[in-house]
Formats: C-alpha cells, sequence, structure tokens
C-alpha cells in the first residue's frame, strides 16, 4: 500500500508543480511568465503578473509537497485550491478534456482529496518526521479549505465576461 500511495503522489504532486513551472517560466514547454500573464488574462482574470505568479508559485508550492509527502494536508488544500480555479475556468466546456473539459482539473482534486484522507504513506516526509498519521478529519479540512480558496479566487480576481451589445432595432417605414 505504501508503494502504491508514494507513486500516486509523486504522479500527481509533480504533474501540479510542473503545470506551475510552465506557468512562470519556459521550461516544460511553459510560455514563460509573459505567457502564463495572458493564459490568465485571456480567461477573464485581473492581476497580470501578480496572478500568474501566485498561480504558478500555488501549484510549484503544493505540488513539490504533495510528492514528498511533507505537510500532506497542506499540499492536498493548495492543490485542490488551485485546480478548482482551473476547473471553474473549464466548466463551460463540459467534462471530457477532449473538449478542453475539465476532467483532469477534478481527477486532481479527487486524487488530493484521497491523500489527505490515507496520508502520505510510510515513504514520506511526513513519516520520516512523525508528523503521521493524520486524522481522518483533515481530509474534509483539506477539501473544504481547498475548495473555498479557489472559489474564492475566482470571484475575487475573475472579470464578468463583458455584455455582447445588442443591436437597436431599425424602424421600417
Amino acid at each position: 500500500m505504501d508503494t502504491g500511495i508514494l507513486l500516486l503522489r509523486l504522479l500527481a504532486g509533480l504533474l501540479v508543480a510542473g503545470h506551475g513551472v510552465q506557468k512562470i517560466s519556459s521550461h516544460l514547454g511553459g510560455k514563460g511568465l509573459e505567457g502564463g500573464t495572458e493564459e490568465f488574462r485571456a480567461d477573464g482574470f485581473r492581476g497580470g503578473v501578480l496572478t500568474a505568479l501566485a498561480a504558478g508559485g500555488g501549484q510549484i508550492g503544493s505540488g513539490l509537497l504533495l510528492a514528498a509527502g511533507l505537510l500532506t494536508p497542506l499540499a492536498a488544500t493548495g492543490a485542490i485550491g488551485v485546480m478548482t480555479v482551473a476547473l471553474t475556468v473549464k466548466w463551460h466546456n463540459g467534462l471530457w478534456v477532449q473538449n478542453d473539459g475539465y476532467e483532469y482539473p477534478l481527477v486532481l482534486i479527487g486524487t488530493a482529496t484521497a491523500l489527505a484522507a490515507t496520508g502520505p504513506g510510510a515513504y514520506s516526509l511526513d513519516a520520516a518526521v512523525g508528523l503521521t498519521p493524520y486524522p481522518l478529519w483533515w481530509a474534509a479540512v483539506a477539501l473544504v479549505a481547498g475548495l473555498g480558496s479557489g472559489l474564492l479566487t475566482r470571484l475575487v480576481l475573475h472579470r464578468p465576461a463583458p455584455a455582447t451589445p445588442v443591436p437597436a432595432a431599425r424602424a421600417e417605414g
């Protein structure tokens, strides 16, 4: 079981961290900080460079903590938060990733929640420093705090889409 949890932590954590690296640099196929900033602007978010840095930094930090199995409930909360924002961006496309849907963020939210529920396993820094086992209620805290922070971020930083002007009716005559 511990080996399976280790593999799951490494896969999910390094993917989340790698996604953050792409937001703020040209590594791993990223478009640099300018590209990350433009991506957020195109998705309707305020904040420009600061938004890209905060999102990228949050993804890198939470992903590396999750992969290392260090402060696992906090790491899960961060991953759930950033993936909740991603889910809200992709929501209008439906579930499936082939339509640019929210399938992938949903899987990472579920994975982070599961890791908060199971704990990081024996092959983790949490275990090495004696922080495990975490009580099961930490999974609920991580899920609620992660979802809440992601939704709050969306509420605070997202601009509503501009209203489409309605052409004035022509008088016929």
